[in-house]
């Protein structure tokens, strides 16, 4: 099974972590103030999820970005190489204050992207609110609802592969370009949507 490093013990970061550790995966988990000021979420979370540094976090198979919009340029810079390396995206272009970032006219997705030169990147668990992350993926019958775009369709398989082990439904929306207007948060239709793919 492939190993997860997490770049980002926000709300987001540790929900994901949750589940990607209950589900099997070797998951490491990171921020930028070291990995001794994380021993308490990984002793709460358990199943054998481990605190690293952001370099060891993104050794991993698939890199889950979710730093606030501020951090990332510095989080990722320290990070040698990114070249065919597999990120997931769930960063959002917000800034203190509630006040979109900047974009200059292109998809915060792929303003990270080119942040990370050489990687493959795929935008995923963006929309969903932290609480429900955070919660059950299944309810009402069926499996919560994550979205995800992406260029690389391997990437997007592998994805599509993890969503599903950790119990959710994926969507495909399409390339990065393509999702934008309805994945970016602020901007699209869909963040804070919780929807159930009936089963």
């Amino acid at each position: 099974m492939a190993s997860i490093g997490i770049i980002g013990a926000g709300k987001i970061g540790l929900a994901f972590a949750q589940h990607a550790a209950r589900a099997g995966y070797d998951t490491i988990i990171s921020n930028s103030r070291g990995p001794e000021t994380l021993q308490a979420a990984v002793e709460e979370i358990g199943h054998g999820i481990k605190a690293g540094t952001v370099q060891e976090a993104a050794a991993a198979d698939i890199v889950f970005l979710s730093v606030t919009w501020p951090q990332i340029e510095k989080a990722v810079s320290t990070v040698p190489t990114w070249e065919g390396k597999l990120v997931i995206d769930a960063t959002n272009p917000v800034l203190p204050g509630f006040v979109p970032a900047p974009l200059n006219g292109q998809p915060s997705s792929q303003v990270v992207a080119n942040l990370v030169p050489g990687a493959r990147v795929v935008k995923a668990f963006n929309t969903i609110l932290h609480s429900l992350l955070a919660a059950s993926p299944q309810e009402a019958d069926g499996n919560r609802v994550v979205f995800y775009s992406g260029d690389d369709q391997g990437a997007k398989g592998t994805v599509l592969e993890l969503i599903t082990r950790l119990g959710f439904a994926g969507v495909d929306l399409g390339t990065l370009a393509e999702a934008a207007k309805l994945q970016q948060f602020p901007g699209g239709s869909l963040p804070g949507l919780n929807l159930i793919q009936l089963k």
